[in-house]
């Protein structure tokens, strides 16, 4: 029988993530008697895993959690939400939003926040390629796609593949709501209990304040994860993604979370009947 006090974490290799994640993994913070097994997976492979229920803790796409919310339950830590940090459409062209419509889009996965995001601001677009994230600019750069809708450190890096910004989906949505986006959150299988479930939470608050407090702890960690992007870019991707809504989602996050769900639920893009995504408070 496998160790009860052993849970399945999993988190992208992203640098805001082991940054995130790694004083959790490394046993540098207190985490009430539990120890973690980390896998590392691009979002949309641990949306998969999610959906099959194969995980015990998992960050996952905002846009994928009404979708799993019968089995999981979202933290408030270890997150990530904020402002200025959204996807971006880049083409190797200039083009307006009315001339997205028939165009092949490569996106990062079906069930990731940037195309839930890109439906909501281009209904009319043709379902987007799925390709990995990293994989998006080069396809665009060689003609394979029209545009593509890029994450993570490839909003610093598209000028360098000779693409233009067509839109900043994220400055649209604080624009339109007022309120921060939300990108990917952390989930929790309701299986473990209510107890075991905020000792998770708490444990990862602890991890995120202690990758504040020593943000050098991590450096090697998150360089051997981060591959071929430079100290400088993987820098520039934490301080980006890596804030306050990150050591909890606060009461404006949970708005921004819940708006996100209603205007998909609205234009019938996810399942409005699903169980509350956070737990009662204590």
């Amino acid at each position: 029988m496998a160790d009860p006090h052993t849970l399945t974490l999993g988190y992208s290799p992203c640098p805001n993530d082991t940054f995130i994640f790694h004083a959790l993994v490394h046993g540098a913070v207190p985490a009430d008697g539990m120890r973690f097994t980390e896998r590392l997976e691009d979002v949309e492979t641990l949306n998969r895993l999610a959906a099959a229920a194969e995980l015990d803790v998992t960050k996952i796409s905002y846009g994928a959690a009404p979708g799993l919310l019968r089995d999981y339950v979202l933290l408030r830590s270890g997150g990530a939400l904020g402002r200025g940090c959204g996807p971006l459409i880049v083409a190797r062209e200039p083009m307006d939003r009315a001339s997205l419509a028939g165009k092949r889009i490569a996106i990062p996965g079906r069930n990731t926040t940037a195309n839930l995001l890109l439906r909501l601001f281009a209904p009319d677009a043709e379902p987007g390629i799925e390709v990995v994230y990293s994989d998006i600019m080069p396809a665009v750069e060689r003609g394979e796609v029209d545009a593509g809708l890029i994450i993570h450190e490839s909003r610093f890096t598209y000028p360098q593949h000779g693409l233009v910004k067509v839109a900043d989906l994220g400055e649209w949505w604080e624009q339109t709501t007022g309120l921060p986006i939300p990108l990917g959150g952390i989930m929790a299988r309701r299986s473990l209990g209510e107890d075991a479930i905020r000792g998770v939470d708490d444990a990862i608050r602890r991890s995120v304040e202690h990758a504040f407090a020593h943000p050098d702890e991590s450096r090697a960690y998150v360089r051997a994860h981060a591959q071929e992007m430079d100290d400088a870019v993987a820098k520039q991707h934490i301080d980006l993604y890596v804030n306050r809504f990150s050591v909890d989602v606060e009461a404006e996050g949970e708005r921004a979370i819940r708006e996100l769900f209603r205007r998909a639920a609205d234009a019938g893009l996810l399942d409005a009947d699903h169980p509350a995504p956070f737990l009662d408070a204590a």
